[in-house]
């Protein structure tokens, strides 16, 4: 055994199977001995793996299996299911003996998970069927691999190195599917100064995907988000026996509903840490401080599920408002433990589960308003109750007077809280409340007062819930790159008499200032906005003015192309159809403050105006909503404004919304990461500011660099109050530069910078700087630096091209940075040289990323891809090309030609358009409609020429090829079995079969994924 101590010293006996010699790899594991880890030098293959597993296996179990025993017990337990196997290993399972006799085991003490055996290997080898994999470290709790840490050296990417991570775990027959790897339930990777760590899962919840969805990876921290990215510091803390059997067997969360493993965020554990610890040492209430689009739901989850285990506690309740968001609360609950929490469809039900002594009914989610109705001895049921001679719901509450009960509030400061809250606490004297808010209430941003011995106060978060227990800011979430910063436009209007800040200007100017800076903010209209106005009427005005200055500016140029506009606001309570009703849109409009206010003057007009804009949207959408059922309307705009995130090809823009106009509503709550920005023409401050500019923060990814704020109301002093308020531990002006992207000219200046670095390397190559200079460059070392000098270039176009306040000067300058014609250019050289790089990407055998230039690169081929230039729009082009007179088009053939090869939807289609367009005469009058059909049939000829080459060089018949190539791309499935019919008809020997299916497959496979444009074919990765 190497001595513990000395951390980068080789051991002292040489291994009994081929370990690299790499210092940050011993270094490591001489770490993890220091912590007690037992290392195990003589596992190095997959027989060694399974026969420390079955000693370890039998002694937990007090057993003796014999060899088939064994065996069948592998045959059972190793799965590829990600999700099963995680269940087994949480829990007791049963198996059936040869003789008959019946066997419950577990796979680690699960009881108590400290007093497993924790080992370490390294430089494992597994071979399966077609896979021959090496594993850095491995680290082994009684025997059963739970985590594996990739080790990297500096040069390489650490994203790249997890995306190594997702290919292994694609490869066909790869040991993660068919071996005990297949209980991998973390993986680490570190180039020693910076180390991530993210949870195993099936392969849909495990891909890098450029469109949006990447894994969720974590950097560790401290109670206060210092970050713990040094490998050695990381393993102290984070991989300690103890701490790692706690994250892996209460702070990871199997969500039932997605067949998906979560680990919680470190800040999501301290919170819960501290709760825990509150409750068990029966020490009062307490406030959680989580910004939001952190996880709140999640972390009140895991503390409701842990109080479950907690036997001095009767009963643990989750309190949300509102009916919707009783329901989303269930619902997500409910997805992270299938029925673990019931609906409570009315008062009497909720007073049911709270008197049921069911195990069961322990965590229950209702609405303050159920919880306000039982305790109200004045509530109508309870005035029913006693006339009918029944016990009032208090009175039957009354049993549970002296028991401990856990009150937990979401999103604590919702307009019924405070009576609610006082009426808890003082008919539950042992109950200990505990409330999460995003944006908590000071002294400086309170408006409620309590009057305590005739002192008047503000209620604050902290008179409420008595202590914070644990933050984590929205300065925090930023730094952390869980939400993005913030650019803000205080926009002024020309002229002599400049409006003073908290000032309205006219609404027309409003209007034309968002047409002309809408496209430029929401990247080319790929996001979609809200306008916050100030009031109901205003609202109202807007719309109308939207609609009739569009159709002003369609009629004065037909290439315009109009916006979507919606509106939502509530509907006037006291004009409700039935009590139902009136009942719904109360419940709605209780923490809408304006618009309660709003609805009490002319409630008729407003009603009318509603119904206006309900006919226009059902008009413009073919929907069928009305003022009666409200809340289906709301949730329509809603989930047409989450829509936005589907491609135009797949739902079209004229079913998207671009603008929704509201007052109060949407401003809370609503989540949507393809709503980039926020036109503001209303006075807000404080946490509502904060709260309204929240909804465009949500992360996507490099395309949507920073939520956007346009302010027409030049509200600066209270951005710069509130980012002061809510700053946590920062000043606000450290606060102000982590909150606020950097001003235009710092970018343009970094952007120069970038220019001129991409001009020193091309100089450095011997070649100028110009897009057809790329395709010289020698060797992919050459190429893969290309690619990164590019992207940075791109990376900080993209963040420019968003700005709204950009001068004309600024403009100017960037167009002599980097001229529009050289970026299209580079764009379409990018994606080129990306495409052949990527294509080889990991093929440089056994151990991707360690020599070739193009294991150390990832790509977001989506920076280049633009949602106005879709194919409609090249089809449109394309036919202005052919335009014959005056109106003919601007564009020659080469910068159509170049505008489609720069845009990243275009990867498996720009040649056949480029080709397509050279069959084509400028000039030739031919109509978009024949321009289509002509691209139709184009494509056809040539993919049936193509499929009949291949078809001839592989000896089968076209039509049976093409039947199936059809199939394929029908279902989006490969079948292995249809691949062997297919090659029947040739009679050949398995071992010529085989030779001869590969062969096809070869040719077939880039002419499968072409066609698939872009698309997943389940199956098909096994070929490449």
């Amino acid at each position: 055994m190497p001595n513990s101590k000395d951390t980068y010293s080789r051991p002292s006996k040489s291994a009994s199977c081929v370990i690299r010699e790499d210092t940050i790899e011993y270094g490591f594991i001489g770490k993890l001995q220091s912590l007690k880890y037992e290392y195990r030098e003589d596992i190095c293959d997959r027989a060694a793996l399974e026969k420390n597993f079955r000693e370890k296996f039998e002694a937990l179990n007090r057993v003796r299996l014999t060899d088939t025993e064994f065996a069948r017990l592998l045959d059972e337990i190793v799965t590829p299911d990600v999700f099963t196997a995680a269940k087994t290993l949480r829990s007791i399972n049963a198996f059936t003996r040869d003789d008959g006799t019946p066997l419950n085991y577990t796979l680690v003490n699960i009881k108590d998970w400290c007093k497993n055996t924790f080992e370490v290997v390294n430089q494992l080898r597994i071979n399966t069927d077609n896979s021959h994999h090496r594993y850095d470290v491995l680290l082994l709790i009684n025997g059963v691999p739970c985590v594996q840490i990739e080790l990297k050296t500096l040069g390489i990417s650490p994203r790249r190195a997890m995306e190594q991570i997702v290919e292994y775990k694609h490869d066909p027959g790869n040991g993660y599917t068919k071996t005990l790897l297949c209980f991998m339930q973390l993986f680490i990777v570190s180039n020693r100064d910076r180390t991530y760590y993210f949870a195993n899962n099936n392969a849909r919840h495990f891909a890098f995907n450029a469109d949006e969805r990447f894994l969720p990876v974590y950097e560790f921290a401290d109670e206060d988000n210092s970050k713990i990215t040094h490998l050695d510091a990381f393993a102290e803390r984070f991989l300690r026996k103890c701490d790692l059997g706690q994250t892996i067997s209460r702070y990871m969360v199997l969500l039932a509903g997605e067949q998906k493993l979560m680990i919680m965020r470190p800040y999501q554990v301290y919170a819960v840490q501290h709760m825990v610890k509150c409750i068990d040492e029966d020490n009062g209430n307490g406030y959680i401080w989580h910004t939001t689009g952190s996880g709140k739901t999640l972390t009140s989850f895991k503390a409701s599920t842990l109080l479950k285990e907690n036997d001095h506690i009767h009963k643990c309740v989750f309190v949300v408002d509102r009916k919707d968001l009783d329901r989303q609360t269930r619902e997500e609950f409910n997805k992270f433990q299938e029925g673990c929490v019931e609906e409570n469809t009315n008062t009497a039900a909720l007073v049911r589960r709270l008197l049921s002594e069911d195990y069961a009914d322990k965590v229950i989610v209702t609405t303050i308003q159920k919880l306000g109705l039982a305790l109200d001895e004045n509530s109508k049921r309870n005035k029913q109750r006693t006339k009918n001679g029944q016990a009032t719901y208090k009175e039957q509450l009354e049993a549970l007077k002296d028991n401990r009960i856990v009150f937990i509030f979401d999103e604590c400061h919702r307009s019924q809280f405070g009576e609610n809250h006082k009426a808890i606490k003082a008919f539950f004297p042992k109950a200990q409340l505990f409330g999460f808010t995003g944006t908590p209430i000071f002294e400086a941003n309170a408006s409620l007062q309590k009057i305590e011995d005739t002192q008047a106060s503000m209620r604050t978060t902290e008179d409420l819930f008595q202590k914070q227990l644990h933050a984590y800011t929205i300065t925090h979430a930023i730094e952390d790159g869980n939400v993005l910063r913030f650019h803000i436009d205080y926009f002024k209007p020309e002229g002599k008499n400049p409006p003073k800040p908290g000032e309205a200007i006219a609404k027309k100017a409003v209007i034309d200032a968002i047409i002309a800076k809408h496209d430029a903010a929401t990247g080319g209209r790929r996001f979609n906005a809200i306008l916050a106005t100030a009031s109901i009427n205003d609202a109202i005005e807007y719309h109308a003015l939207f609609k009739t200055m569009q159709a002003d500016k369609q009629a004065a140029d037909p290439d315009f192309k109009p916006l979507n506009i919606a509106c939502v606001f509530s509907p006037p309570a006291q004009l409700a159809e039935n009590p139902e009703s009136k009942k719904d849109i109360e419940q709605l409009s209780e923490d809408l403050p304006q618009e309660q206010e709003d609805n009490k003057v002319e409630p008729e007009a407003k009603k009318k105006a509603l119904e206006a804009i309900l006919a226009d949207y059902n008009a413009r959408y073919g929907t069928n909503h009305r003022l009666g059922e409200f809340d289906l309307y709301y949730q329509d705009v809603q989930k047409r404004i989450k829509d936005q995130q589907w491609p135009n090809a797949d739902y079209p823009p004229a079913k998207k919304i671009d603008i929704t106009i509201v007052v109060d509503m949407l401003l809370t709550g609503f989540d949507s990461k393809f709503l980039n920005t926020l036109y503001v023409d209303k006075n807000l401050k404080h946490h509502g500011l904060i709260q309204a500019f929240s909804r465009t923060n949500r992360v996507l990814n490099g395309t949507k660099p920073y939520g956007n704020i346009l302010d027409f109301r030049q509200q600066q002093d209270s951005v710069d109050t509130a980012i002061a308020l809510f700053s946590g531990e920062k000043t606000g002006e450290q606060a102000r530069e982590i909150w606020l992207v950097d001003k235009a000219p710092v970018v343009i200046k970094k952007l120069e910078t970038a220019v001129q670095k991409l001009d020193g390397f091309m100089k450095s190559q011997g070649l100028d700087c110009t897009p057809s200079a790329v395709a010289n460059l020698k060797g992919d070392e050459a190429r893969a630096a290309f690619i990164t000098h590019f992207k940075e270039v791109q990376r900080l176009k993209t963040q420019l091209d968003q700005y709204t306040d950009l001068t004309d000067d600024n403009k100017q300058t960037i167009e002599q940075v980097l001229p529009e014609e050289n970026l299209r250019g580079f764009k379409g050289q990018y994606l080129e040289t990306a495409k052949k790089l990527r294509e080889q990407q990991g093929k440089g055998g056994d151990k991707p990323g360690t020599d070739d230039p193009a294991d150390q690169i990832d790509f977001e081929f989506v920076l280049f891809a633009s949602a106005v230039i879709d194919y409609d729009y090249i089809m449109g082009l394309i036919a202005k090309f052919s335009e014959k007179g005056p109106g003919k088009s601007k564009m020659t053939r080469e910068e159509l030609i170049g505008l489609i090869s720069a845009d990243a939807k275009f990867m498996n289609e720009r040649d056949d358009i480029a080709e397509y367009i050279g069959t084509l005469k400028a000039g030739e009058g031919l109509s978009e409609a024949a321009i289509r059909d002509g691209y139709t049939r184009f494509k056809a000829e040539k993919n049936a020429k193509e499929l009949a080459t291949l078809a001839a060089k592989h000896g089968l018949a076209t039509a049976t090829l093409q039947t199936f190539v059809d199939g394929i791309l029908d279902r989006m499935i490969f079948d292995g079995e249809q691949l062997s019919d297919l090659m029947a008809p040739l009679d050949l020997g398995w071992k010529a079969r085989t030779q001869a299916e590969l062969a096809l497959m070869e040719d077939l496979h880039p002419l499968l994924t072409k066609r698939a444009g872009g698309r997943d074919i389940s199956g098909l990765s096994a070929y490449e």
